[in-house]
């Protein structure tokens, strides 16, 4: 049998970033300033619109894909051969049954084991549940190319913690969790991530201890907004202001700065049914994470219900009535349109017969009408409203203000502020 494959050195290292989306590409651009650096996807309109020097989730600006000069983009995969690095950044999604979907994730990693060389190294860093790595990424690396995992290739996990539209935030000043199948792996891994991570490493004891990381970062998130909601419900029952509630516990040092909502997007909405699936596949039933999941899932049928009765107690006609929805993303001031559960409300609305129009100056039209089917309003102005619900707090809205807001609407009408964005008094409804 042949001796265990060596490592590339630091110099040695040609990187490959496999899927250039939220993720994948800032990591790109950051390595691309430094080192040569592949960046690849298969979708051939990304990549043509990433080498005329744009990007569309706006993550990144012209000016710093200039500044990588040392990044190249590919949807060829014999492109990835001359790499020996591999960052996999693909999506993980759910399904309709809110069961993990690894496929993106399999499919990158045949990909890359159709190119795998000894020596080489593989990092994932798309959200997974603990054991995924290795139980089902690695088996497809050596299928494909029929090397020994540790003794040919090696792999490693660096859980990915973008936060998209964040600009205070961005990838050099985020500390990131490292790791590897083997001690040299795991300080490979490490040190190449810490020569662009300002804000430093945090090297894993092993790859399941740092996918075990990922997914209850965002699973903590998740059941605290779970709580807020909740008491939001409690609340609005007692004829309580909840932002006023959380204003006065907030004045204690260690209440937690959480606030009611809609729960979506690629992580927060996503992540905990990967930690749920794997415990229930060994024999455990979460009751708690799946408690504050039912209730955020919940909480779009909650808010229409709470519009529909606002309008019924102005005597609006509610089936057939003309309600605008301002906010699609699945948060402000992005255009990210991944899970957003605004979705949520505008199909219980429309249950209730009420036809609905939605405005987002953020999101892409294409993108709106190909993933939920909805044709975007451009000009509200154009007609006159029942209802209108402040669905996603965009800086445009809040430049706007009540007054403009309402200037959308009828006579008569309820204006509803999910997002908090107005203050108290102006809106006739906030969650």
């Amino acid at each position: 049998m042949t001796s265990i494959a060596k490592l590339p050195g630091m110099d040695d290292i040609r990187i490959a970033v496999i899927g250039l989306g939220y993720v994948g590409l800032p990591l790109a651009v950051e390595y691309g300033k430094r080192r040569p650096v592949q960046g690849f996807d298969i979708k051939a309109d990304r990549i043509a619109e990433l080498i005329a020097g744009r990007d569309s989730t706006l993550e990144v600006s012209g000016d710093e894909l200039r500044e990588a000069g040392m990044l190249v983009f590919s949807a060829d995969v014999r492109d990835l051969a001359g790499c020996n690095f591999y960052i996999v950044t693909v999506p993980t999604p759910i399904d309709a049954h809110k069961r993990p979907d690894l496929t993106p994730l399999i499919k990158a990693s045949e990909t890359v084991g159709r190119v795998l060389k000894r020596g080489d190294v593989v990092v994932y860093e798309s959200t997974v549940y603990p054991g995924a790595t290795e139980e089902d990424c690695v088996p497809v690396l050596e299928r494909f190319s029929g090397l020994t995992f540790n003794h040919d290739f090696f792999c490693g996990y660096s859980p990915e913690r973008i936060n998209p539209g964040d600009k205070a935030h961005r990838l050099p000043s985020i500390r990131k969790v490292t790791s590897g199948s083997t001690a040299e792996t795991a300080d490979l891994v490490d040190a190449l991530y810490a020569s662009i991570i300002t804000a430093g490493t945090y090297k894993a004891e092993s790859i399941r201890v740092a996918e075990a990381a990922k997914v209850i970062e965002n699973t903590q998130r998740d059941l605290n907004i779970a709580l807020i909601n909740e008491l939001a419900i409690i609340f609005n029952r007692m004829g309580i202001d909840t932002e006023a509630v959380l204003k006065a516990a907030g004045t204690k040092w260690n209440f937690l700065p959480f606030r009611p909502g809609l729960v979506g997007g690629h992580c927060i909405g996503v992540d905990p049914y990967y930690l749920t699936h794997k415990a229930e596949a060994i024999g455990y039933h979460p009751e708690i994470i799946l408690a504050g999941r039912r209730l955020n899932d919940g909480m779009g049928a909650y808010v229409a219900a709470q519009l529909v009765k606002a309008m019924l107690k102005q005597r609006i006609h509610v089936q057939g009535a003309q309600v605008l929805v301002l906010g699609l993303t699945f948060k402000e001031n992005c255009p990210d349109l991944r899970n957003t559960r605004v979705v949520d409300v505008i199909a219980e609305l429309r249950d209730y017969g009420v036809e609905v129009d939605v405005h987002d100056p953020w999101a892409d039209t294409v993108e709106a009408r190909q993933e939920y089917g909805l044709e975007l309003t451009t000009n509200p102005a154009a007609a006159a409203y029942d209802g209108i619900m402040l669905a996603v707090a965009h800086r445009h809205f809040a430049e706007l203000g009540a007054d403009s807001i309402r200037a959308f609407g009828k006579p008569r009408h309820v204006l509803y502020d999910l997002k908090l964005l107005l203050q108290p008094g102006e809106s006739d409804l906030r969650l």
